[in-house]
């Protein structure tokens, strides 16, 4: 088993949902969680392309979309935000510890070598499985990245729940409450 794994769901939001599900659950049960997920009470549906992270555990909720006006039918990502958050949840991750991180997806940023790569790195390095969404869009460049590496799981929440706990319990001297 590799200590990185995703979801590629087909229908747009299900890897949202599944991994805010995975994240409750494993929460609950005591399983420290870092990491960024899309945070549905922030963004407005009605706005396109409006996106919001809740960094966890606790936030912060941080917006890394840009409104560009009006007149604009583009979407405009806030690289420097996302830039923050990445470097609240590094500097979380070194103080603090997990025992898993989830983030919402490999997105255009990690294609391109930047957002939450350093986050996925740095927990990689440290033993600390890996989960996340990744489209289709950027398969490809998720599959270099992880160089084989990585899990490819169902869209089902026992399979991603077994899969967190059976990668939890095989890092080295983890307790897993």
């Amino acid at each position: 088993m590799t200590p990185l794994a995703c979801i590629t769901p087909t229908e747009r939001g299900v890897a949202d949902r599944l991994l805010a599900d995975a994240v409750t659950r494993l929460s609950s049960e005591g399983i420290r969680v870092l990491g960024a997920l899309r945070d549905f009470e922030q963004s407005d549906a009605s706005k396109q392309c409006e996106n919001t992270l809740r960094l966890l555990p606790n936030g912060p909720i941080v917006r890394i979309t840009q409104d560009l006006g009006p007149g604009s039918s583009a979407c405009k990502m806030d690289a420097g935000a996302l830039e923050d958050a990445v470097g609240i949840a590094v500097a979380r991750l070194a103080a603090e510890g997990a025992d898993l991180i989830v983030l919402n997806k490999f997105g255009l940023r990690e294609a391109e070598g930047h957002g939450f790569r350093q986050l996925i790195g740095d927990a990689l390095a440290s033993e600390i499985p890996v989960l996340l969404g990744v489209s289709d869009t950027h398969r490809a460049a998720f599959e270099r990245f992880a160089d084989g590496m990585a899990t490819n799981l169902s869209s089902d929440e026992k399979a991603i729940l077994t899969w967190c706990k059976t990668a939890i319990a095989r890092r080295p001297n983890i307790a897993t409450g």
